[in-house]
């Protein structure tokens, strides 16, 4: 994350695009979420890409980090904006949000220097969430919208692929 902070050094709080990853973590069909340090509100897990990382990668990376949880992604439900991010320092962005849904491989959830707390809500008692790329994708999720991984994707086709030359 030093380029952030080098880009803020030239430009200051002026708003950027930046690229974040997360998931809905599930756990006996409730999700956990984060009460984060920097604001006091509630809202998934996940944060930026750093350099040279894939969505998938920044949004296992930073779970573990957020969380100690290690978790496995089982579906991908889109790509979410939040136009209008400030921060309490007036920093702004445009956020650009991947998310995916995940389940719980091993690990206890903990909190780390970004976080408050970590609960587990079900459904009818999720908590006012602080990023609109968050309540979004909550919306995607509890409509039922899951797109496979694209590693899943490419393995069929590979497999396709592979049987088309080996028939012919």
């Amino acid at each position: 994350m030093d380029y952030i902070h080098d880009l803020r050094k030239v430009i200051g709080p002026r708003k950027i695009i930046l690229n974040c990853a997360g998931a809905i973590i599930v756990r006996d069909d409730k999700i956990l979420f984060q009460r984060r340090t920097d604001n006091g509100k509630w809202g998934l897990i996940g944060g930026l890409v750093e350099m040279n990382e894939t969505y998938e990668q920044a949004a296992l990376r930073e779970i573990r980090e957020e969380t100690g949880l290690k978790v496995k992604p089982d579906s991908f439900l889109g790509i979410f904006h939040n136009h209008n991010m400030v921060w309490n320092n007036g920093d702004e962005a445009h956020v650009i949000s991947a998310m995916f849904t995940a389940n719980i491989i091993s690990g206890e959830p903990r909190i780390d220097e970004e976080s408050y707390e970590l609960r587990i809500f079900g459904k009818d008692e999720i908590p006012e969430l602080f990023a609109e790329d968050h309540i979004e994708s909550l919306k995607a999720y509890f409509g039922g919208v899951r797109y496979p991984l694209l590693q899943e994707i490419l393995r069929k086709v590979w497999r396709r692929r592979v049987k088309i030359i080996t028939v012919a």
